[in-house]
């Protein structure tokens, strides 16, 4: 059985795989063939109970299942990033140990959503984690969604004081955060936004946790890969299909509804969400279609 990467080497190209549905539950054969498919294509890391993956309409039994289906199902072939994160802190501790129990090899845990913690209550909040468990732990700061900032004072301190805060993925727009971070603490940056993911690599970024990595696994691969190996022509080719990609699929809808409506289109998973979100409209899902073919993308989603 391979070798799962030491927390050193938490960098490369990492996927938040989405939760296939069907008729309502979680649809684990289809789950089995995401990660399956995912390492074929050169995957480093598998980010399961994320954004991506509808966490917060997943019951806190489904969430377990998930997160042991996809660390079972990998089986030592690329470790596991578990999404632990809420908006509780004692449910999100609770959630971590879990994850650690199953095999997660690091948990990625978001900025608490809706309560608008003070830079205070967000650093006790990560501690609290840190403090639980000796898992590797990713913060996530996505102020979009989660309407709190997770500030640079706050990472670089809970850097300071846990040896085992590594890392954060960045989903904020923000390259002069990510270069003002990267200036003050030596926590590993990755990027949370695909069309972003080359310019914070060439600041100091070690990867990306994709969402377009759900349909083109290898495309994202190739980007990271380049990116790891100075290959700056190589990358920024690679980029900039990339970067179109992300930026056709976005404009029809948040995450995870145009990347799951793609996924449908080529045969990956039902077209199948949980409320509050609900399949795109015909003039959405055509255009989705538009930008499949333009990118070829079911020749991409084959490989």
């Amino acid at each position: 059985m391979p070798t799962v990467p030491h927390p050193a080497e938490l960098r490369g190209s990492m996927t938040a795989l989405v939760t296939p549905f069907l008729d309502g539950e979680v649809a684990l054969g289809r789950l089995y063939h995401l990660v399956d498919r995912q390492i074929a294509g050169g995957t480093d890391w598998l980010v399961p109970c994320g954004t991506t993956g509808e966490s917060p309409a997943l019951s806190e039994d489904e969430h377990q299942r998930v997160a042991e289906a996809v660390i079972q199902r990998s089986d030592g072939r690329a470790p596991v990033m578990v999404g632990t994160g809420s908006n509780c802190t004692a449910k999100t501790v609770r959630t971590t140990k879990r994850a650690a129990a199953a095999g997660a090899a690091a948990a990625l845990v978001v900025a608490p959503y809706y309560n608008r913690p003070t830079p205070e209550g967000l650093f006790r909040h990560f501690a609290a984690v840190a403090d639980a468990v000796d898992l590797p732990i990713v913060l996530y700061n996505v102020p979009f969604r989660t309407g709190v900032n997770i500030s640079n004072d706050v990472v670089v301190r809970l850097r300071e004081s846990f040896s085992n805060v590594v890392a954060i993925k960045h989903a904020t727009g923000s390259i002069d955060g990510v270069t003002e971070l990267l200036g003050r603490c030596d926590i590993k940056v990755l990027s949370g936004d695909d069309s972003m993911t080359y310019p914070l690599m060439c600041l100091g970024a070690v990867g990306v946790i994709s969402v377009v990595g759900n349909l083109c696994p290898g495309l994202v691969r190739s980007v990271v890969g380049a990116a790891l190996e100075s290959d700056h022509e190589s990358a920024a080719r690679h980029h900039k299909r990339l970067h179109d990609l992300a930026e056709g699929l976005g404009r029809f809808g948040p995450n995870p509804l145009p990347i799951k409506t793609a996924m449908s289109l080529v045969g990956l998973v039902e077209e199948e969400f949980r409320l509050p979100l609900c399949p795109l409209s015909a003039e959405q899902r055509e255009g989705i279609e538009t930008v499949i073919r333009r990118h070829e993308i079911a020749e991409l989603a084959a490989a």
